[in-house]
């Protein structure tokens, strides 16, 4: 069911959606695999869809760790709603950061992103990327697929550290970004990109 209302999504909005399916168990696993569970106590998941990542997120998250998700469409967000009511739920991820407010977190541990950012003009990409690097705490990562390397350049510009994974079991295949954001007392250090 996931996969058939992924493909009509894509094909009544292609530039939203991004993808002709949803992502892989693959690309889940590089997705949530630098998540410390243990310690984390809040994350947001930006462009959730059917929800492939919220599952992951949903079943390793400790009790007191509040996951946000953000769905622009209606009906996806619906439906993820009634999976996992637990979770926290919005629709618009450039509101990140007045919504971490909103819910009294300090700041989000890990951000995961699944929005198709090469759809998207740059006055959205450059707001929706502002919220993120307001809302992760110092040494948080975000943690974004994407498939190319447009977003690296500006992704480089924005965090001390990037590390880029390739998962060739996706369809599209597809690039993990590992972005960490430079800790408050560090001091500007010379960004990587590996």
């Amino acid at each position: 069911m996931g996969k058939l209302l992924f493909l009509y999504k894509f094909l009544t909005s292609p530039r939203s959606v991004g993808s002709i399916t949803p992502s892989s168990r693959f690309l889940a696993h590089a997705m949530v695999k630098p998540i410390d569970f243990s310690k984390t106590k809040a994350i947001a998941e930006l462009g959730a869809g059917t929800g492939i990542f919220t599952k992951h997120l949903h079943q390793y998250r400790k009790n007191d760790c509040k996951v946000v998700v953000f769905e622009r469409d209606d009906q996806l967000r619906h439906r993820l709603e009634a999976t996992y009511p637990e979770l926290h739920y919005h629709n618009n991820a450039a509101d990140i950061h007045q919504v971490m407010h909103a819910l009294n977190i300090e700041g989000f541990d890990y951000i995961l992103s699944g929005l198709p950012f090469a759809n998207f003009s740059q006055e959205l990409r450059d707001k929706i990327m502002d919220g993120v690097e307001k809302s992760l705490k110092p040494d948080g990562l975000f943690i974004a697929f994407q498939y190319s390397h447009q977003m690296k350049r500006q992704l480089a510009e924005r965090f001390e550290q990037i590390h880029i994974d390739f998962v060739p079991l996706n369809i599209p295949p597809a690039f993990v970004y590992r972005c960490k954001k430079q800790a408050a007392a560090s001091g500007r250090r010379e960004r990587q990109a590996y």
